[in-house]
């Protein structure tokens, strides 16, 4: 039980800061905001499609999936930091 509880809130806190992020690049058009936010939308999705796989599906096993977001996210980041190394 507390398992889920801290589940589901790691996935609003991941979601609440991937959504500050995204707020804070509109208003200030930093390219790190940029790479930031969506490393975090990507890991947001990654925590949300946790909840999905241990708390709505326990019984099917999703980890490969729901690890396709986070690495997408990092991937972008880092990408991001390459790109921008000027």
């Amino acid at each position: 039980m507390i398992a889920k509880i801290v589940y589901v809130l790691c996935a609003l806190t991941s979601v609440a800061c991937a959504a500050l992020l995204v707020r804070g690049y509109v208003k200030s058009r930093v390219k790190l905001l940029l790479w930031s936010s969506l490393c975090f939308v990507g890991l947001a999705l990654n925590n949300v499609m946790l909840v999905v796989d241990r708390v709505l599906f326990p019984s099917e096993d999703l980890s490969v999936v729901r690890a396709i977001p986070g690495a997408a996210g990092l991937l972008i980041l880092l990408f991001g930091l390459i790109w921008d190394s000027e």
